[in-house]
C-alpha cells in the first residue's frame, strides 16, 4: 500500500520507519516512563528529544527525495524549521549552555516558523492557493485567537517582563502559521492535516506559556505539552506528501 506518493518502496519504508521511530519514542516515552517527583510528565528527557531528532530525519528525507522536483524548496524550508525546533527543543530541555534558554527556546522557534510560514505562502502561490478570501479571513481569525491566547495566558495579573513582551510576537508568529496552513486547507483538503498541526503547535505553546510565565499546572501537564507539540510537528514535517500530491509529483 503506497501511504505517501513515493514511486520507490525503500523511499516509502524509510518514511514510513522514521514516524514509527518519532511514535515510539513520543508515545512509548508516556506509556511506560515513570513520573517525575513533581507531577508534571512521565516521558523522560531522552525519549522527547530522540522523538524530535527521529522528525529532524524525516524531513530532512523528504527533502533529499524531492530536491529536484517542485516540491524540493517547501521540503528545504520545512526541514529547515524543524531542525531550528528541535534546537529549541534542546534549548527549553535545557541541554544546551545558554544564558537564557527560553529566550534563546522561542528565538530558535520563531525562526522555525518564518521558515514553515515562507514554505507555506511560497508554495500557495505557485500553486493558485492563494485566494484572497480564505487566505485573510483565516489569518484575521487566528491572529486574534493568538492575540487573546497571549493576553489570558501570559499577560493578565502578570508584571510584564522582556520573556513576556517576547512571547506576544512568538504567539502572532504561531498564530500566523495556523492562519495561513488554514487557509491552504479551505482551498485544498488534502492540507487539512498540516492546519491542525499548526494549531495543535499554538495550543501546545499557549499551555507552555501558561506554565512559564503564570504557573499554570495540572498533573502531566508537560507531556501534555509534548501530546500536542509532536504531533504537531510530525503533520507540519510530513505535510510535504501532501504539496506533492497538490503538484501532481511521485517521488
Amino acid at each position: 500500500m503506497v501511504l505517501f506518493p513515493v514511486a520507490q518502496p525503500w523511499r516509502q519504508a524509510l518514511l514510513l520507519g522514521a514516524l514509527v521511530v518519532w511514535a515510539v519514542f513520543l508515545f512509548g516515552g508516556f506509556l511506560f516512563g515513570r513520573r517525575n517527583a513533581e507531577g508534571t510528565r512521565r516521558m523522560p528527557t531522552w525519549t522527547r528529544m530522540a522523538s524530535s531528532c527521529a522528525l529532524v530525519v524525516a524531513a530532512w528525507l523528504w527533502f533529499i527525495f524531492t530536491r529536484e522536483t517542485s516540491v524540493g524548496g517547501y521540503a528545504l524550508l520545512i526541514a529547515l524549521g524543524m531542525t531550528l525546533g528541535f534546537l529549541g527543543d534542546l534549548f527549553l530541555a535545557p541541554l544546551l549552555p545558554v544564558a537564557q534558554p527560553t529566550l534563546a527556546g522561542i528565538a530558535a522557534f520563531g525562526l522555525g516558523h518564518i521558515a514553515y510560514l515562507v514554505a507555506l505562502v511560497s508554495f500557495a502561490n505557485a500553486h493558485d492557493l492563494n485566494a484572497p478570501g480564505p487566505r485573510w479571513a483565516a489569518l484575521a481569525v487566528w491572529l486574534l485567537i493568538g492575540a487573546a491566547g497571549w493576553y489570558f495566558v501570559v499577560s493578565r495579573g502578570q508584571k510584564a517582563t522582556v520573556l513576556h513582551w517576547a512571547a506576544l510576537p512568538y504567539a502572532l508568529l504561531l498564530a500566523s502559521l495556523a492562519g495561513v496552513a488554514t487557509g491552504l486547507a479551505l482551498q485544498s483538503a488534502l492540507f487539512l492535516p498540516l492546519a491542525v498541526g499548526a494549531a495543535l503547535f499554538l495550543l501546545s505553546d499557549l499551555i507552555l506559556a501558561g506554565e512559564l510565565f503564570a504557573g499554570l499546572f495540572f498533573p502531566l501537564i508537560g507531556d501534555v505539552i509534548w501530546l500536542t507539540y509532536g504531533p504537531a510537528q510530525a503533520l507540519i514535517v510530513y505535510s510535504v506528501a501532501s504539496a506533492l500530491r497538490v503538484a501532481g509529483v511521485m517521488i
